[in-house]
């Protein structure tokens, strides 16, 4: 997701600005880059992701030759589930990211990575964010608990943020799903990322199945490939979890403490890893997202 930060000296993308109608121009080489990362995408997905995302991606009909324009996302959006999206810059302050969500409103970078960067990119750009999140975003129970975080979150404490962060990271962008069909993606940090895509349903993670203070206590990494996914038994648990009180889980999450993590420290570190407030990572609640979570740069 977009990456809440103080300000936004931390990129080195500059988000293009609409025309007077609302209309973005891109670039050939902009549009061609597009079209390799759907193309690409298209074909890894393929018995990998939950249907639930799969019927989003199709009502959405997204361009697979160019950079859709945020209009014609909005459009379908606010008629499937009351969301739209919002053009923002690449790193976003906490307060507003939250503010967004809880009034149904999904903040979009307008800037897409270079062709150098395919599978590495430090910030979440217009694929991550459209291709990787928007599809969910048409189905009610994911939709209804992305604004419920987005309510709490904005009300939270800074120091509760953290943890909220490890369920949106848990759930909204690294989350699995157990279907009829067999084990499925509907997380946007996996469905964007290639690498990802095939590690998480590979058996090199470790799946557990989903359990909202446990998610609350993991600690996470956003430099490598994720070592433990949470597994839902339905994407109706998403609505049911909107429905508890996350904060009295929170409280109950600081005072049990945080699992160890499943992670070595980051290289030229000697300590052990520990969350701080204002880390910030491509596909979390604490960061904007990209297209390959290697592009993190602490862990939470």
């Amino acid at each position: 997701m977009h990456a809440p930060s103080s300000s936004t000296k931390g990129t080195a993308y500059q988000a293009r600005e609409p025309d007077a109608d609302g209309f973005i121009h891109w670039s050939e080489v902009e549009n061609r880059t597009w079209q390799t990362l759907m193309e690409r995408q298209l074909t890894l997905i393929e018995g990998r992701v939950c249907q639930q995302y799969l019927d989003g991606l199709e009502r959405l009909g997204l361009p697979s030759d160019r950079i859709p324009q945020l209009g014609d996302v909005d459009r379908v959006l606010q008629q499937a589930t009351g969301w739209q999206t919002a053009q923002v810059p690449a790193l976003i302050p906490f307060d507003t990211f939250f503010q967004l969500l809880a009034n149904r409103r999904f903040p979009v970078a307008t800037f897409i990575r270079t062709p150098e960067e395919l599978d590495y990119l430090k910030e979440p750009d217009i694929f991550h964010e459209i291709f990787g999140h928007c599809p969910m975003l048409t189905n009610e129970a994911f939709a209804e608990f992305t604004a419920t975080y987005g309510r709490i979150g904005l009300a939270a404490e800074p120091k509760d943020r953290v943890y909220l962060a490890r369920l949106y990271w848990m759930t909204v962008e690294f989350g699995l799903v157990d279907t009829p069909q067999g084990r499925r993606i509907y997380g946007g940090g996996i469905i964007s990322s290639p690498k990802e895509t095939l590690h998480a349903l590979s058996d090199t993670p470790a799946h557990a199945p989903f359990d909202a203070l446990d998610a609350l206590r993991t600690p996470y990494r956003i430099d490598i490939l994720q070592p433990l996914y949470y597994v839902l038994d339905s994407l109706d648990r998403l609505q049911e979890l909107s429905r508890r009180d996350l904060m009295a889980l929170v409280e109950e999450a600081k005072a049990l403490g945080l699992f160890e993590p499943r992670f070595p420290p980051k290289p030229n570190s000697t300590a052990k890893p520990k969350p701080t407030p204002g880390e910030t990572g491509e596909n979390g609640p604490i960061a904007h997202d990209g297209a390959d979570n290697d592009r993190r740069s602490e862990h939470a």
